[in-house]
């Protein structure tokens, strides 16, 4: 995806939000969000997402479901986020595949159209204990294609 059109997103591209307001603790020696913070805000929004809507139990002692581990992740900056500030994290699926999920989350500025990041992370579903790619069950699926937005073609 090119940076130009991850920077020209907008909250209307987005399917779902979670506010956030950043603490004391989230700004680094700089004044603004360290980047750590933002990986840490896009697992909180999927995860949100997940429990809320798509029936992932993360405290299941013998999970017998497949089970999504992260297997890439990124984050592209355009414009500071800092305390005292909230930020909307917008959630959207970019691919959703068999085994495989792609989520795309847009930082903005409480009352700001305009993105200030877009980051993200691919979830593999492997079976629990075998750790060996899997289908995703119908809930998990069903709940993520309410995310779902296909990329316009150029």
């Amino acid at each position: 995806m090119s940076v130009n059109v991850l920077k020209a997103r907008l909250r209307s591209q987005y399917r779902y939000f979670l506010p956030f307001r950043l603490r004391w603790a989230d700004n680094d020696q700089y004044g603004h969000v360290n980047n750590s913070v933002y990986n840490y805000l896009i697992d909180s929004v999927v995860n949100t997402y997940l429990i809320e809507h798509c029936g992932l139990k993360p405290t299941d002692p013998n999970p017998s479901e497949p089970i999504g581990l992260v297997v890439a992740s990124n984050c592209n900056y355009f414009s500071s986020l800092e305390f005292p500030g909230v930020v909307d994290l917008g959630l959207r699926v970019s691919k959703l595949g068999k085994s495989s999920v792609t989520y795309e989350v847009g930082f903005f500025k409480e009352g700001v159209d305009s993105v200030s990041a877009v980051g993200g992370f691919t979830h593999v579903f492997v079976h629990p204990m075998e750790r060996r790619p899997t289908a995703m069950v119908d809930q998990m699926r069903k709940g993520l294609e309410k995310l779902y937005v296909e990329e316009a073609k150029l």
